[in-house]
């Protein structure tokens, strides 16, 4: 099927033609492990995550890069604080950071380089630039000397004055040009570094990515992607390094980028105090709710994150899983499932989830109503295909109905034993007692179903305990 990918660099969709689809090449942005990282760190993984499964599925054989960024001044004030070595830090926030996006169903990628394994590309990249006239070295710096790539700022489509203006940049004396940036840097005895021809000292945050992607991809890649806040200055930088280290060659092909969150309508920040962590959203929510709800806007789009959007995403779930529990009868094996032409259409159409998750539903609503053994096998294996293809639906139904918000499993023994005692009365006309447990289960978030089938029962979510 014909992948459609937004190309940022040319600023309009295009038909997704690898290189070599043998060895299709994407890189995306890993975080900096300083700390745990916040929801909107978890969106580029998971978006270009699904991105990586589309890719391999209708365009070649693909090999996916996600590195982690192990040297930098957050991870040395945070080493400080802690009284800890650096590594301490790295190692311990690197494992948090894929273990907690194996929580939320993100498929490993098939390469994970750190900067601090490439500190010997890196020195090489310097010297190429500096020896080719695009960089130069400083007082125990190197710098990215921005007026020899006449290219710079065509990405973020700014002019030189317009990035000056709207970035941080530090002015210093041994800068030819304010917008310089920097490749290499000095360190003090008591920060992490490296010898090399400008004395010891340590990279630039933004030529470690370039030296990564080169060192396991090559000089041009097929798909480079990250949040949209570092399409300036990070990726601006490193299309600038990279096509002037590799002599002009194209950098990256196609360039995504997904959209920022928001919380209640104002953009997540340190600085405005509402930040969400996701490794502390793991153990509030079931991680299911909480994939849903970063792949439910287009990944191009700001993302609204709110207890109300949370709610709903666990709503949508819960429809979901019961249209599953009502069809427990209807076996269907994972060989037997199926992914419906209209559904990976549209995923395949700039990764459109919003109108995926229409299709979803509906095929939800057509598993429900099916009427024969026939009609019900087929649409199960539509709707569980679809659903597993975007990482959904993957918990068994009748656990899922019986977890807390968190996750957490409730004592179904001590449950049962009250159904087994309000059936009881019930069968001796005690209705009182039959209602006070029902109200006793329900001050415990339990929801009763009497149905045709017998009674069943859920744990509420927040939005049915508070109607």
């Amino acid at each position: 099927m014909k992948l459609r990918l937004y190309n940022t660099l040319s600023r309009r969709i295009e038909d997704f033609v690898p290189m070599d689809p043998a060895r299709i090449t994407m890189y995306v942005c890993g975080p900096t492990v300083y700390n745990y990282i916040h929801v909107g760190n978890a969106r580029p993984a998971v978006v270009f995550g699904l991105l990586a499964r589309l890719l391999r599925r209708n365009c070649g054989t693909l090999v996916y890069a996600r590195n982690i960024t192990d040297v930098d001044d957050k991870i040395n004030a945070a080493a400080r604080d802690a009284g800890v070595p650096i590594a301490t830090i790295t190692t311990r926030y690197a494992q948090a950071y894929h273990d907690d996006l194996a929580r939320l169903g993100v498929d490993a990628p098939d390469l994970v380089p750190h900067a601090t394994a490439h500190i010997a590309e890196i020195i090489a990249m310097c010297e190429t630039l500096i020896a080719s006239g695009h960089a130069y070295a400083a007082e125990s710096h190197v710098l990215f000397n921005v007026d020899s790539f006449a290219g710079y700022g065509k990405l973020s489509g700014r002019s030189t004055e317009d990035m000056i203006a709207g970035a941080r940049v530090e002015v210093a004396p041994y800068k030819k040009n304010p917008a310089d940036f920097v490749l290499w840097k000095p360190s003090t005895d008591d920060l992490p570094g490296w010898a090399s021809p400008w004395g010891r000292g340590r990279p630039g945050w933004h030529i470690e990515c370039s030296a990564m992607a080169a060192a396991h991809l090559g000089e041009t890649i097929d798909i480079h992607a990250g949040g949209n806040d570092l399409m300036f200055p990070h990726h601006e930088n490193e299309v600038a390094q990279s096509t002037c280290a590799h002599g002009g060659k194209i950098f990256a092909r196609y360039w995504l980028h997904n959209g920022m969150l928001t919380f209640g309508g104002r953009k997540m920040s340190k600085s405005l105090g509402n930040v969400m962590v996701l490794h502390e959203l793991l153990e509030k929510y079931p991680a299911e709710v909480l994939r849903l709800l970063l792949l439910r806007a287009h990944y191009r789009q700001p993302l609204d994150w709110s207890d109300s959007t949370l709610a709903q995403a666990r709503s949508t779930l819960d429809g979901w899983y019961g249209v599953l529990r009502d069809r427990a009868d209807v076996e269907v094996a994972a060989a037997e499932e199926t992914v419906p032409e209209a559904f990976e259409a549209a995923l395949c159409d700039d990764i459109n989830t919003p109108a995926a998750f229409a299709i979803l539903a509906g095929l939800a609503d057509a598993a429900r109503q099916a009427s024969n053994a026939a009609d019900r096998h087929r649409s199960k294996a539509a709707l569980l295909g679809a659903a597993h293809l975007v990482g959904l639906l993957h918990e068994d139904a009748e656990t899922w109905f019986k977890q807390t918000e968190s996750g957490a499993a409730i004592d179904a023994a001590w449950v049962q034993g009250l159904l087994d005692a309000r059936q009881a009365a019930r069968a001796a006309r005690d209705f009182a007692r039959a209602d006070q447990i029902r109200k006793e289960l329900a001050e415990h978030n339990v929801v009763i179903e009497d149905s045709a089938e017998g009674v069943r029962w859920k744990v509420a979510s927040t939005s049915e305990s508070s109607s």
